[in-house]
Formats: C-alpha cells, structure tokens, sequence
C-alpha cells in the first residue's frame, strides 16, 4: 500500500479522489450559502444546524484532511512532473496540444488556496472555531456575512477566487475522472462537457451570494 502511494501513479489517483471529494463538497456549501436568499433567519437557522449536527461535527476534521491530501499530493506531482522535464516545452506547441487552464493549475491552485485561507479567516475562525474552543461569537452569522461583503475589497477577493476555482474545476473533474480510469474517447468528451457545466454551475452560485450580498444587503 505504501508503494501504492509513493509511486507517480498512487499520487495522481490520491489527488484525483480527493479532488472529486471536494467537488461534491463545493456543491454543498454552495446550496448552503445560497440560503442567505432567504434571509437573516433560514441563514442563521442553517448555521445552526451545521453547528449543532453530528455528522456535520464528524465530517470538518474529514474535511480538512481531504484539502490538506490535495493540496500536498498536488504540489508533489507537479514538482515530479517538471522534474521529468527539465526542457520547458515551446509557449506555441503547448498553446496547440493543451488547454490554459491545463498548463496553469499550480497557479490557479495558489489562488484557490489563498481564497480558501481568507475564507476561513473570515467565517470558519469567527464562527465554527469559536464554538469549538468555547469563545463568543461577536456577531450573528447572517450580519457577519453580510458585514464581511460589504466591503468591496473583500467580495472582488472572493470573486476573484470563484473565477479562479471556476478554471481550476474545468481542467480538474475530467482529468480526476481520466486518472482513476473512467474514461475512454467517448467518456472523455462527456466528462469535460460535464466538468464545463458543474464549473459554471459553481462559479455562479457562489458569485450570485457575494453580489446580492454587497448590492442588496
């Protein structure tokens, strides 16, 4: 099993299952947030059931450790996979063989990780956090998002991270798919027509609570 792991392919297959782990996890989050729609009280009651909830409680440290597996697994390939070629391949050649989003995921992946570390600084360390070491939460949840956009540095850094999310998730769900051996020609196309549309779907979402947030709240 150690082998498994250590080896090129045992890396890629680690980043690609939990890749598509943290996929199903943005869908949730994303029909969580949206409750914000609904107002002060279905948000602060669905805060509250995420803060009061077993399984919820269960799964943050499952969590965790599924960002933390990506985000290691992610830089070791990549330094395997420029250390395999040492010889940078030419802009054009690259431009025609593979997609930029493809070619750039180590960054896009640098900006999500930043997004990510400014969302958890924002709500989970304000929220989640101080429940679980038994501090005071200063604020309600809705008035702590709703504060947190309002200003427009903070929601144009949110959105930038959507966006970046958006092109990370293109490249990111048919090539999990690929790794871990579900695709042949007809499956590839049908993965990266699905990978497009969940993209979107995501990037929408989380974008349409960050504006309607700082325009209508």
């Amino acid at each position: 099993m150690s082998n498994l792991f250590s080896s090129s392919i045992g890396k890629k297959l680690v980043m690609s299952l939990s890749g598509l782990f943290l996929i199903v996890f943005l869908l949730l989050h994303m029909v969580l947030n949206m409750t914000v729609f609904g107002g002060a009280e279905t948000y602060n009651a669905m805060c509250e059931f995420m803060d009061t909830n077993i399984f919820i409680k269960i799964m943050v440290p499952v969590l965790a450790a599924g960002f933390i597996f990506h985000i290691v697994y992610a830089v070791i390939v990549t330094i395997g996979n420029r250390g395999a070629r040492p010889v940078r391949y030419r802009v054009q050649n690259l431009s025609k063989s593979s997609t930029w989003e493809s070619r750039n995921m180590f960054v896009l992946g640098l900006i999500v990780i930043a997004f990510l570390v400014l969302h958890l600084y924002d709500f989970w360390a304000n929220m989640q956090l101080q429940h679980f070491v038994g501090g005071e939460v200063a604020e309600s949840p809705y008035d702590l998002v709703v504060s947190r956009f309002a200003n427009p540095v903070v929601a144009l850094c949110y959105i930038i991270g959507v966006w970046a999310l958006w092109f990370h998730l293109q490249h990111g769900f048919w090539s999990a798919f690929q790794t871990i051996g579900l695709s042949n020609q007809l499956w590839i196309r049908r993965w990266k027509c699905v990978a497009k549309v969940y993209a979107w779907i995501i990037a929408l979402g989380y974008t349409a609570v960050v504006v309607y947030t700082y325009l209508c709240l």
